[in-house]
């Protein structure tokens, strides 16, 4: 019997530790928010609030650094003179990404990400009547059909794929200028992650994935707001042949170790050269693409030590 009561009050210490943890606290705070709209806007009076024109941030410069401005609530003001009086400028949120701070990167994401689907689903796609959406922003509802909807993520998978020596790097027409990165593409309806990585790598350099491992996700805004699943795919060297679709991609190409740790050194803008050409350069630490990129080469710099 003190065996049993002993290991209840452990569980029940457990519990209540983990109920006064300051992550419990805080997710139960924030869903609390998504549902009750009265608490929702008495936080709204003491809360601060990121700037958005035209789905683009409001950014300040102090010295070499961005910062994104907390502001409390005010009315309505015009774009120039919130430009004017908090000497800044509304800034496009690719640009944004890469120059703010890493804490609040991922925040800027998710608010223009929800800003976005506010903009796409004013009306019910049943009955076509508008739809109303929460104080919190959480949720849009149709009073007429009583459907409610909430935001949603669309998954694609991101690969590096590997031939055991070399990793695979492409680019699209509309990228910058030299810039190289992995593979990516939507899960297709009814597929699992490993069958959409399979079928991108086939797809667009025409090559088998013989095996693949999960690296991380990370919530990606573009186009919409994209959940990217990054992985690492390996391929046989002797069936490393490129086949590239030339629909989707521009360029395709094997990059060795010495290559990978030269183009992580140059930064966007600084790659071209006197003949006009780009040398390759990968997409910044924000990115997922560049933690898979960094992830090859600690292997590859492990397995030669």
């Amino acid at each position: 019997m003190a065996a049993v009561y002993q290991a209840l009050h452990r569980r029940v210490s457990s519990l209540a530790c983990r109920l006064h943890s300051t992550y419990v606290r805080k997710m139960r705070y924030l869903n609390q928010l998504k549902e009750d709209d009265s608490l929702c806007r008495q936080a709204q009076t003491s809360g601060t609030f990121y700037l958005f024109h035209n789905l683009s941030p409001f950014l300040q410069k102090a010295g070499k650094k961005y910062l994104v401005p907390q502001l409390s609530a005010t009315g309505a003001l015009d774009k120039s003179v919130i430009e004017s009086e908090l000497q800044g400028s509304f800034t496009d949120l690719r640009k944004a990404l890469f120059v703010v701070d890493s804490e609040d990167s991922p925040l800027l994401a998710s608010a223009q990400s929800l800003l976005r689907w506010h903009d796409s689903h004013q009306y019910c796609s049943k009955t076509g009547q508008p739809t109303q959406k929460n104080a919190a922003g959480s949720k849009r509802v149709c009073h007429a059909s009583g459907v409610t909807y909430y935001p949603q993520m669309s998954p694609v998978v991101i690969t590096l794929v590997s031939d055991g020596s070399r990793c695979l790097l492409a680019r699209q027409p509309s990228f910058p200028p030299g810039m190289f990165t992995a593979l990516s593409g939507f899960c297709d309806l009814g597929e699992n992650v490993e069958e959409a990585v399979q079928r991108e790598v086939a797809e667009e350099v025409g090559l088998e994935v013989q095996s693949l491992r999960y690296s991380a996700s990370q919530h990606w805004p573009f186009p919409s707001g994209s959940l990217m699943i990054a992985c690492h795919a390996l391929v046989a060297a002797q069936q490393a042949e490129i086949s590239m679709d030339t629909l989707e991609l521009e360029e395709a190409r094997w990059f060795g170790l010495e290559e990978i740790v030269e183009g992580l050194k140059r930064e966007p803008g600084s790659s071209k050269q006197g003949d006009g050409s780009f040398l390759p350069w990968f997409p910044p630490k924000q990115a997922i693409a560049h933690q898979l990129i960094l992830e090859w080469l600690q292997q590859q710099t492990a397995q030669t030590a």
